[in-house]
């Protein structure tokens, strides 16, 4: 049982990072239709910031909370400008297209950023220093879950809250929320969709520059083509549990963190990105909309 508990809440900290990797795929394609296959590198590029910013202010001597607190700044800055560049330069002009278009030029856009980061940088892993601290409550329960693991939940617990209250009780929200329900009746009563769209890219990097510091402090070590992995796990949270669904995707995260986990605690771990995939065939075979997807029918 306690084994149980171990991998259990080992795979709900690994749902907790791709949830915050999955809202933002699933809050762009809920608003414009579009799959942005560049989301993992930007959460990539987040982890990448974070190791730099962190390094020269180590150097400076400056303390290890201020470290944190001005790394995680620096990449979510960083991160959010590179989502909304590549919004504005890559996906923008495609709007009106077919959406073939559009998703032909994520993909493109997805491998320019990683060749990017592989020759600024290198292709072999690097060191990523341990940025969270040791919280003394826990040593009692140490066994089961561990400081970066506490941080990663409490973090990603307290952003999923104020992202809902976002949603649901402001004006920039109401804008999202009319915007994906219809652009053109959102224009006719004076919503900017263009201000919105962009919001939705930056905030969508945002979390997954968080993300990309959380799980790189968590796992020691940080390479260009994490983004990728990551990021296709993300999307296939955010289809489990209902591409466009903001509950659907943290839902989605957690099934998959926890399938993993599982899978190869019990299993083997020589399957762990299968997992992935196997439990995506079987929900949707079942939900083929995602477990809290809507079937939406379309004008043709």
């Amino acid at each position: 049982m306690d084994y149980f508990i171990k991998l259990l809440l080992s795979g709900t900290a690994k749902g907790s990072i791709y949830a915050l990797i999955a809202l933002g795929y699933t809050m762009v394609y809920g608003i414009v239709q579009l799959i942005n296959f560049a989301h993992g590198e930007v959460y990539m590029i987040g982890g990448f910031t974070a190791l730099i910013i962190g390094g020269f202010l180590f150097v400076l001597g400056l303390p290890v909370p201020l470290v944190l607190l001005l790394s995680i700044v620096a990449s979510v800055v960083f991160s959010a400008a590179f989502g909304f560049t590549i919004e504005r330069l890559a996906y923008k002009p495609l709007r009106n297209k077919p959406r073939l278009s559009a998703l032909i030029s994520a993909i493109g856009i997805s491998m320019v950023l990683q060749n990017f980061i592989l020759l600024a940088q290198t292709e072999k892993y690097l060191s990523f220093p341990s940025y969270l601290p040791e919280l003394a409550f826990l040593q009692p329960v140490r066994e089961y879950i561990n400081s970066t693991q506490f941080i990663i939940l409490v973090t990603t617990a307290v952003i999923m809250v104020i992202l809902t209250v976002i949603i649901k009780f402001t004006r920039i929200g109401k804008a999202m929320r009319a915007t994906a329900q219809d652009k053109q009746m959102a224009q006719l009563v004076g919503v900017d969709i263009n201000r919105v769209i962009s919001l939705t890219f930056i905030m969508g990097s945002s979390l997954a520059a968080i993300g990309g510091v959380l799980i790189c402090s968590y796992m020691g070590q940080i390479n260009y083509y994490i983004g990728f992995v990551a990021g296709i796990k993300a999307f296939v949270a955010a289809v489990l549990g209902g591409i466009g669904s903001i509950p659907g995707a943290v839902l989605g995260s957690f099934i998959l963190g926890w399938t993993e986990s599982l899978g190869t605690g019990y299993i083997s771990s020589d399957y762990e990105d299968a997992y992935a995939f196997v439990i995506l065939i079987l929900i949707l075979s079942v939900k083929p909309d995602g477990i809290l997807g809507k079937n939406q029918k379309q004008k043709v």
